[in-house]
């Protein structure tokens, strides 16, 4: 007999980061939150209540991380919290993660999905982590660990052997795309496109230098994207694609956490300053920009 029972976490993970403001040096030290992945019609404000598997899970996960010097953060007193305080403003799962993730202030994402396997050659525990930068979306890392076979019932040290088995390389990749973020900015796709009933294209004349708008919009983004980094994937009369625009990890003056919101409301100063009116949407790791 075979009984599969996928349980899918996610792994709230803030790395070791450095950023600079005036002449000092800070060490935003790591945090990490363990919180249940659920599927459709499995409310994450409940689910840990009804299945203990997903309890040891998420603890044996949370102690792999603990032993590697990050500091983590205890779900369900974090989740209480929001409770008792009234925090979630909607009754929608995506909603609800999103807005655990904000209160974490976490930096990266881990979503871990465990299979448990029965069978008569043994039980085993297959562990599947998939890391994100938790402002953008955009995938960092990826690892799949077995426990190998074993004949016991408890779940919780073969899920702990599977985390024992990739948390290092798993790790050794996070920390390698983290420290690439710190010194290269995190990157976000900006769209610019136009109204139907705007009386502006890209080549409109603007400014008092009377720069074709494209040549103002790119002039500002090479001033603003962090270390002047970006790219364009094209520019039509009525669209302008960056594809690859960085944005810090970090503001360089408070050391608060940037996100893609921070970036559209300075690109909704720029507009503003030159004359024009937009409309602004961000999804994930996406800008839209509607010119009015």
């Amino acid at each position: 007999m075979r009984l599969k029972l996928k349980v899918g976490l996610t792994i709230l993970l803030s790395c070791i980061s450095i950023f600079i403001y005036g002449q000092q040096t800070v060490t935003v030290q790591p945090k990490i939150m363990v919180i249940p992945f659920t599927k459709e019609g499995e409310d994450i404000r409940t689910i840990l209540e009804a299945d203990v598997n997903r309890r040891i899970a998420i603890t044996k996960i949370k102690e792999a991380f603990d032993s590697r010097g990050f500091t983590t953060v205890d779900f369900t007193a974090r989740l209480k919290a929001a409770k008792d305080n009234n925090i979630f403003t909607s009754d929608n799962q995506t909603d609800i993660k999103s807005q655990i993730i904000e209160m974490s202030g976490a930096d990266i994402y881990v979503q871990a999905e465990v299979s448990e396997q029965k069978g008569q050659s043994g039980n085993s525990v297959t562990l599947i982590l998939t890391g994100y930068e938790a402002s953008t979306g955009n995938s960092l890392s990826n690892k799949v660990g077995e426990s190998g076979r074993f004949y016991t019932d408890d779940f919780g040290k073969l899920a702990s052997k599977s985390v024992e088995n990739i948390a290092e390389d798993f790790l050794n990749i996070m920390q390698a795309k983290f420290t690439d973020i710190v010194n290269n900015g995190k990157s976000i796709i900006i769209d610019i496109s136009f109204d139907a009933g705007s009386q502006y294209t890209m080549s409109s004349e603007i400014g008092s230098e009377g720069l074709l708008l494209s040549d103002e919009i790119e002039m500002w983004m090479e001033k603003n994207a962090f270390k002047n980094n970006y790219h364009i994937q094209g520019t039509t009369k009525l669209k302008m694609i960056f594809d690859d625009v960085r944005i810090p990890l970090k503001d360089q003056a408070t050391g608060n956490n940037y996100n893609p919101n921070k970036f559209a409301l300075e690109m909704h100063k720029f507009f503003r300053g030159i004359g024009l009116q937009i409309g602004r949407d961000v999804k994930g790791s996406t800008i839209y920009i509607t010119i009015k």
